[in-house]
Protein backbone atom coordinates (compact mmCIF):
# COMPACT_ATOMS: atom_id res chain seq x y z
CA UNK A 1 0.00 0.00 0.00
CA UNK A 2 2.49 2.72 0.84
CA UNK A 3 4.52 2.15 -1.98
CA UNK A 4 1.47 1.68 -4.21
CA UNK A 5 0.59 5.18 -3.77
CA UNK A 6 2.34 8.40 -4.04
CA UNK A 7 2.98 11.04 -1.02
CA UNK A 8 0.43 13.42 -0.47
CA UNK A 9 2.64 16.47 0.21
CA UNK A 10 -0.16 18.91 0.10
CA UNK A 11 -2.39 17.16 2.47
CA UNK A 12 0.97 16.59 5.31
CA UNK A 13 1.78 20.53 4.61
CA UNK A 14 -2.30 21.48 5.69
CA UNK A 15 -2.29 19.31 8.41
CA UNK A 16 1.19 20.47 10.11
CA UNK A 17 -0.12 24.33 9.28
CA UNK A 18 -3.13 23.85 10.66
CA UNK A 19 -1.33 22.26 14.13
CA UNK A 20 1.04 24.29 13.85
CA UNK A 21 -1.69 27.76 13.45
CA UNK A 22 -3.87 26.23 16.00
CA UNK A 23 -1.49 25.96 18.64
CA UNK A 24 -0.43 29.86 17.90
CA UNK A 25 -4.22 30.03 18.76
CA UNK A 26 -3.81 28.70 22.22
CA UNK A 27 -0.68 30.97 22.65
CA UNK A 28 -2.64 34.54 20.66
CA UNK A 29 -5.61 33.82 23.57
CA UNK A 30 -4.06 33.67 26.27
CA UNK A 31 -0.75 35.60 26.17
CA UNK A 32 -1.70 38.71 23.18
CA UNK A 33 -5.83 39.27 23.13
CA UNK A 34 -8.69 36.87 24.54
CA UNK A 35 -12.05 37.65 23.25
CA UNK A 36 -15.44 35.73 24.77
CA UNK A 37 -16.53 36.63 21.68
CA UNK A 38 -14.21 35.05 19.63
CA UNK A 39 -14.20 32.34 21.78
CA UNK A 40 -18.03 31.96 21.32
CA UNK A 41 -17.47 31.89 17.28
CA UNK A 42 -15.34 29.28 17.65
CA UNK A 43 -17.39 26.88 19.85
CA UNK A 44 -20.37 27.54 17.22
CA UNK A 45 -18.11 26.77 13.95
CA UNK A 46 -16.90 23.50 15.85
CA UNK A 47 -20.50 22.18 16.19
CA UNK A 48 -21.63 23.66 12.95
CA UNK A 49 -19.16 21.72 11.44
CA UNK A 50 -18.85 18.97 13.48
CA UNK A 51 -23.08 18.07 12.75
CA UNK A 52 -21.93 18.90 8.89
CA UNK A 53 -19.79 16.15 9.28
CA UNK A 54 -21.33 13.58 11.62
CA UNK A 55 -24.98 14.20 10.20
CA UNK A 56 -24.22 15.23 6.68
CA UNK A 57 -21.26 13.77 5.34
CA UNK A 58 -21.66 9.98 7.04
CA UNK A 59 -25.57 9.75 7.93
CA UNK A 60 -27.01 11.15 4.55
CA UNK A 61 -24.32 10.74 2.13
CA UNK A 62 -22.45 8.34 2.97
CA UNK A 63 -25.65 5.96 3.86
CA UNK A 64 -28.26 7.39 3.46
CA UNK A 65 -29.83 6.93 6.79
CA UNK A 66 -32.55 9.95 5.96
CA UNK A 67 -33.91 12.24 3.93
CA UNK A 68 -32.92 16.33 4.08
CA UNK A 69 -33.81 19.13 1.73
CA UNK A 70 -32.05 20.71 -0.09
CA UNK A 71 -31.49 23.73 1.94
CA UNK A 72 -30.37 21.05 4.37
CA UNK A 73 -28.05 19.37 1.73
CA UNK A 74 -26.33 22.91 1.14
CA UNK A 75 -26.00 23.72 4.64
CA UNK A 76 -23.90 20.45 5.03
CA UNK A 77 -22.05 20.72 2.12
CA UNK A 78 -21.04 24.65 2.94
CA UNK A 79 -19.75 24.00 6.58
CA UNK A 80 -19.04 20.21 5.25
CA UNK A 81 -16.28 22.09 3.20
CA UNK A 82 -15.00 24.20 6.33
CA UNK A 83 -14.18 21.16 7.74
CA UNK A 84 -11.48 19.92 5.08
CA UNK A 85 -11.78 16.57 5.47
CA UNK A 86 -12.32 16.35 1.40
CA UNK A 87 -15.18 17.12 -0.57
CA UNK A 88 -18.67 15.01 0.60
CA UNK A 89 -18.53 13.00 -2.89
CA UNK A 90 -14.45 11.61 -1.67
CA UNK A 91 -15.62 11.38 1.80
CA UNK A 92 -18.70 9.61 1.32
CA UNK A 93 -16.88 7.20 -1.24
CA UNK A 94 -14.00 6.61 0.79
CA UNK A 95 -16.34 5.79 3.85
CA UNK A 96 -18.29 3.43 1.37
CA UNK A 97 -15.03 1.15 0.99
CA UNK A 98 -14.49 1.36 4.40
CA UNK A 99 -17.97 -0.38 5.79
CA UNK A 100 -17.79 -2.86 2.50
CA UNK A 101 -13.99 -4.00 3.53
CA UNK A 102 -13.53 -3.29 6.86
CA UNK A 103 -10.70 -4.26 8.52
CA UNK A 104 -9.11 -6.08 5.23
CA UNK A 105 -6.77 -4.47 2.55
CA UNK A 106 -8.71 -2.26 0.82
CA UNK A 107 -10.23 -0.45 4.14
CA UNK A 108 -8.68 3.01 3.59
CA UNK A 109 -7.48 3.31 7.15
CA UNK A 110 -7.64 -0.48 8.52
CA UNK A 111 -7.00 -0.80 11.97
CA UNK A 112 -4.36 -3.63 11.39
CA UNK A 113 -1.89 -1.76 10.05
CA UNK A 114 -2.01 0.35 13.10
CA UNK A 115 -3.27 2.58 15.30
CA UNK A 116 -0.96 5.73 13.82
CA UNK A 117 -2.36 4.92 10.26
CA UNK A 118 -5.97 4.80 11.01
CA UNK A 119 -5.62 7.80 13.20
CA UNK A 120 -3.95 9.97 10.48
CA UNK A 121 -1.15 8.24 8.64
CA UNK A 122 -3.79 7.03 5.64
CA UNK A 123 -3.85 10.69 5.19
CA UNK A 124 -0.32 11.31 3.97
CA UNK A 125 -0.91 9.16 0.42
CA UNK A 126 -2.85 10.06 -2.13
CA UNK A 127 -5.49 6.75 -2.98
CA UNK A 128 -7.52 6.13 -6.25
CA UNK A 129 -10.79 7.22 -6.22
CA UNK A 130 -13.52 5.37 -5.26
CA UNK A 131 -16.08 7.86 -6.70
CA UNK A 132 -17.69 4.77 -8.64
CA UNK A 133 -19.65 3.16 -6.40
CA UNK A 134 -21.30 6.39 -5.63
CA UNK A 135 -23.85 7.11 -8.60
CA UNK A 136 -26.30 8.29 -6.37
CA UNK A 137 -24.18 10.83 -5.17
CA UNK A 138 -22.59 11.51 -8.70
CA UNK A 139 -26.49 12.54 -9.41
CA UNK A 140 -26.70 14.89 -6.92
CA UNK A 141 -26.14 18.69 -8.44
CA UNK A 142 -25.52 20.16 -5.03
CA UNK A 143 -22.55 17.41 -4.10
CA UNK A 144 -21.19 18.31 -7.34
CA UNK A 145 -21.18 21.32 -6.98
CA UNK A 146 -19.29 21.40 -3.94
CA UNK A 147 -17.02 19.15 -5.42
CA UNK A 148 -16.25 21.36 -8.36
CA UNK A 149 -15.45 24.47 -5.82
CA UNK A 150 -14.26 22.33 -3.09
CA UNK A 151 -11.38 24.57 -2.24
CA UNK A 152 -12.76 28.11 -2.55
CA UNK A 153 -15.60 27.03 -0.30
CA UNK A 154 -13.50 25.61 1.98
CA UNK A 155 -11.25 28.94 2.18
CA UNK A 156 -14.28 31.12 2.42
CA UNK A 157 -16.22 28.94 4.97
CA UNK A 158 -13.67 27.75 7.34
CA UNK A 159 -11.23 30.28 7.48
CA UNK A 160 -12.04 33.90 5.95
CA UNK A 161 -15.78 33.46 7.16
CA UNK A 162 -14.73 33.28 10.69
CA UNK A 163 -12.09 36.10 10.46
CA UNK A 164 -14.48 38.78 9.20
CA UNK A 165 -16.94 37.72 11.42
CA UNK A 166 -14.55 38.17 14.34
CA UNK A 167 -13.08 41.69 12.39
CA UNK A 168 -17.11 43.14 13.55
CA UNK A 169 -15.79 42.78 17.23
CA UNK A 170 -12.42 43.63 16.56
CA UNK A 171 -10.33 40.41 16.15
CA UNK A 172 -9.86 38.83 13.07
CA UNK A 173 -6.56 37.68 13.58
CA UNK A 174 -8.34 35.41 16.57
CA UNK A 175 -11.50 34.83 14.53
CA UNK A 176 -8.46 32.80 11.99
CA UNK A 177 -6.57 31.39 14.17
CA UNK A 178 -9.40 30.21 17.05
CA UNK A 179 -12.27 29.48 14.81
CA UNK A 180 -10.67 28.67 11.54
CA UNK A 181 -7.38 26.99 13.03
CA UNK A 182 -7.62 25.23 16.76
CA UNK A 183 -11.31 24.88 15.36
CA UNK A 184 -10.07 22.58 12.66
CA UNK A 185 -7.54 20.65 14.46
CA UNK A 186 -10.05 19.68 17.56
CA UNK A 187 -12.15 18.84 14.81
CA UNK A 188 -9.90 16.74 13.10
CA UNK A 189 -8.67 14.63 15.93
CA UNK A 190 -12.13 14.07 17.06
CA UNK A 191 -12.85 12.87 13.58
CA UNK A 192 -9.82 10.57 12.88
CA UNK A 193 -10.45 9.02 16.52
CA UNK A 194 -13.43 7.22 14.95
CA UNK A 195 -11.22 5.33 12.80
CA UNK A 196 -8.64 4.42 15.47
CA UNK A 197 -9.93 5.04 18.74
CA UNK A 198 -13.03 3.45 18.27
CA UNK A 199 -11.80 0.60 16.16
CA UNK A 200 -9.27 -0.17 19.36
CA UNK A 201 -10.91 0.80 22.48
CA UNK A 202 -14.98 -0.28 23.86
CA UNK A 203 -17.34 -3.15 23.91
CA UNK A 204 -18.39 -5.30 20.69
CA UNK A 205 -21.72 -5.94 21.97
CA UNK A 206 -23.36 -6.16 18.24
CA UNK A 207 -20.75 -7.85 16.49
CA UNK A 208 -17.07 -9.33 17.36
CA UNK A 209 -16.18 -9.92 13.74
CA UNK A 210 -15.31 -6.66 12.87
CA UNK A 211 -13.25 -4.41 15.10
CA UNK A 212 -15.21 -1.69 15.54
CA UNK A 213 -16.27 -0.93 19.32
CA UNK A 214 -19.00 1.22 21.27
CA UNK A 215 -17.40 3.86 23.68
CA UNK A 216 -19.00 6.47 25.53
CA UNK A 217 -15.64 8.64 25.19
CA UNK A 218 -15.16 8.52 21.76
CA UNK A 219 -19.23 9.11 21.33
CA UNK A 220 -18.76 12.01 23.51
CA UNK A 221 -15.91 13.99 21.33
CA UNK A 222 -17.65 13.35 17.80
CA UNK A 223 -21.63 14.06 19.10
CA UNK A 224 -22.82 10.77 18.99
CA UNK A 225 -20.35 8.86 16.43
CA UNK A 226 -18.59 6.39 18.94
CA UNK A 227 -21.35 3.69 19.17
CA UNK A 228 -19.28 2.21 16.37
CA UNK A 229 -19.97 -1.51 17.09
CA UNK A 230 -23.79 -0.78 16.27
CA UNK A 231 -23.17 1.44 13.28
CA UNK A 232 -21.00 -0.88 11.63
CA UNK A 233 -23.75 -3.76 12.64
CA UNK A 234 -26.41 -1.37 11.22
CA UNK A 235 -24.87 1.08 8.67
CA UNK A 236 -28.55 2.96 7.50
CA UNK A 237 -29.54 3.63 11.17
CA UNK A 238 -29.93 7.02 11.72
CA UNK A 239 -28.91 6.97 15.25
CA UNK A 240 -25.53 6.08 16.75
CA UNK A 241 -26.99 5.54 20.07
CA UNK A 242 -30.34 4.26 19.19
CA UNK A 243 -31.31 4.34 23.67
CA UNK A 244 -32.94 7.09 24.49
CA UNK A 245 -30.33 7.04 26.83
CA UNK A 246 -27.28 6.89 24.74
CA UNK A 247 -25.31 10.27 24.03
CA UNK A 248 -26.06 10.69 20.43
CA UNK A 249 -26.09 14.85 19.86
CA UNK A 250 -26.22 14.06 16.04
CA UNK A 251 -29.58 11.71 16.34
CA UNK A 252 -31.55 14.20 18.06
CA UNK A 253 -30.22 17.00 15.98
CA UNK A 254 -31.80 14.93 13.14
CA UNK A 255 -35.06 14.04 14.89
CA UNK A 256 -35.37 17.92 15.50
CA UNK A 257 -34.79 18.60 11.92
CA UNK A 258 -37.56 15.98 10.77
CA UNK A 259 -40.23 17.63 12.87
CA UNK A 260 -39.19 21.29 11.76
CA UNK A 261 -39.77 19.45 8.12
CA UNK A 262 -36.31 19.37 7.08
CA UNK A 263 -35.38 16.21 7.05
CA UNK A 264 -38.00 12.61 6.99
CA UNK A 265 -37.62 8.85 6.20
CA UNK A 266 -35.37 8.18 9.24
CA UNK A 267 -34.75 5.01 8.96
CA UNK A 268 -34.16 2.59 11.88
CA UNK A 269 -33.21 -1.08 12.37
CA UNK A 270 -35.90 -2.78 14.30
CA UNK A 271 -35.66 -4.26 18.24
CA UNK A 272 -36.19 -7.61 16.61
CA UNK A 273 -32.67 -7.22 14.51
CA UNK A 274 -30.97 -5.61 17.09
CA UNK A 275 -31.92 -8.14 19.20
CA UNK A 276 -30.68 -11.20 17.30
CA UNK A 277 -27.52 -9.14 16.74
CA UNK A 278 -26.84 -9.08 20.52
CA UNK A 279 -27.20 -12.62 21.05
CA UNK A 280 -25.52 -13.64 17.97
CA UNK A 281 -22.85 -11.65 19.27
CA UNK A 282 -22.97 -13.17 22.73
CA UNK A 283 -23.42 -17.08 22.09
CA UNK A 284 -20.02 -18.98 21.19
CA UNK A 285 -18.85 -20.00 18.07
Amino acid sequence: MLKKYPVYWENILFLALTHLAGLAGIVYAALVYFSPWTLGLAGLWLTLCMLSTTGGYHRLFAHRAYRATPALRLFYLLFGAASFQGPALRWASDHRVHHAQTDEEQDPHSIRRGFWWAHIGWLFYRTAPTTERSRDLLADRLVCFQDRFYLPLGLLMGLVGPSLLAWTWGDPLGGLLLAGFLRLLLQYHATFAINSVAHTIGRRPYSTTISARDSFVTAFLTLGEGYHNYHHRFPGDYRNGYLAHHFDPTKWWIWTLSKLGLAGELHRASLEAIRRARESAQSPS
